[in-house]
């Protein structure tokens, strides 16, 4: 089996070049980035280490998973974001995984052993809206396929042909959520491992609490409608 590994950015040079070199670039058989429109030399310095970059015509995080699975060349496809919640180290721990047969692998950081950047505080916000929008699925959908503990983290990993069958259509931070849930619907197979989110460098994410929450809503609502 051949994997892609995905670097989703939009100006993530602090990043970016922080993690470079933990990047266990040998794990995988291809590395690219796919680039949201950049303007503080993140694509350039990707193309001066070599790195295929891949620049998005629409904007969307959604846009930008449907471009890399139309371009990478592997059999599968590891979804990174460089800046610093997602730990590199983990990224050898997808293709086991997807070697045994799963269609779907997360990085979680609900399950046992991991951990969440929430889980320092006392007030959990995104992490109890998380576990309430992956609650609910279960309610619907878990019965017919595999249970998950993160539903909505971008850390995973997915086969192409699996990609191709869900249809995905979601247009941002909610693409990850959908691809859960459509999975689910659709059966494949799904697995886990314990990750830890770390802290964000540089700047503040593009996912906003209360925004990316009312999405995830309509989403689940949408889902719930679609036959």
């Amino acid at each position: 089996m051949k994997i892609s590994l995905v670097l989703l950015t939009l100006n993530e040079i602090d990043g970016s070049t922080a993690i470079f070199e933990s990047l266990p670039r040998a794990a995988v058989d291809e590395v690219l980035v796919v680039d949201g429109g950049s303007t503080d030399g993140t694509r350039e310095f990707f193309r001066a280490k070599n790195v295929r970059v891949v620049d998005q015509d629409r904007r969307g995080r959604g846009e930008a998973l449907r471009v890399a699975a139309a371009v990478a060349q592997g059999d599968a496809l590891i979804f990174f974001s460089p800046d610093g919640n997602e730990d590199p180290g983990d990224i050898g721990r997808f293709r086991p995984l997807l070697e045994a047969g799963n269609d779907l692998v997360i990085g979680s950081r609900m399950m046992r052993g991991a951990y969440n950047e929430e889980d320092a505080h006392f007030f959990r916000w995104r992490k109890w809206a998380n576990k309430t929008f992956t609650h609910i699925a279960h309610l619907f959908w878990g019965e017919r396929g595999a249970k998950v503990t993160d539903t909505i983290n971008g850390f995973r990993a997915i086969r192409k042909d699996a990609f191709e069958r869900l249809g995905l259509d979601s247009t941002g931070y909610t693409i990850e959520f959908q691809m859960t849930v459509r999975s689910l619907k659709a059966k494949l197979n799904i697995a886990e491992f314990p990750t830890t989110e770390g802290q964000r460098i540089g700047g503040e994410g593009y996912a906003k609490s209360l925004p990316t929450g009312w999405a995830m809503l309509k989403t689940l609502v949408a889902e719930m409608r679609r036959k």
